[in-house]
């Protein structure tokens, strides 16, 4: 299972949505990728299309990962 994260470097008119400095799961959406947008699950437990440029894509060892999707 490859699962990604991002951290939020930017929540710039997303300030209830987002937070800046936490860690998020991004779903696959290759269709929004083609528009520069990251798909996340954000503060609504949702998952919302936002500017890639608000995240920085991070490595996190397999036990975080398991945590955080648990």
């Amino acid at each position: 299972m490859d699962i990604k994260f991002v951290i939020c470097i930017n929540n710039k008119g997303y300030e209830v949505s987002l937070e800046r400095g936490k860690v998020y799961r991004v779903l696959n959406d290759e269709k929004a990728s083609q528009h520069n947008l990251t798909r996340v699950i954000d503060e609504s437990g949702e998952d919302y299309l936002y500017p890639n440029e608000y995240f920085v894509p991070i490595k996190l060892p397999k036990a975080a990962q398991e945590a955080l999707v648990a």
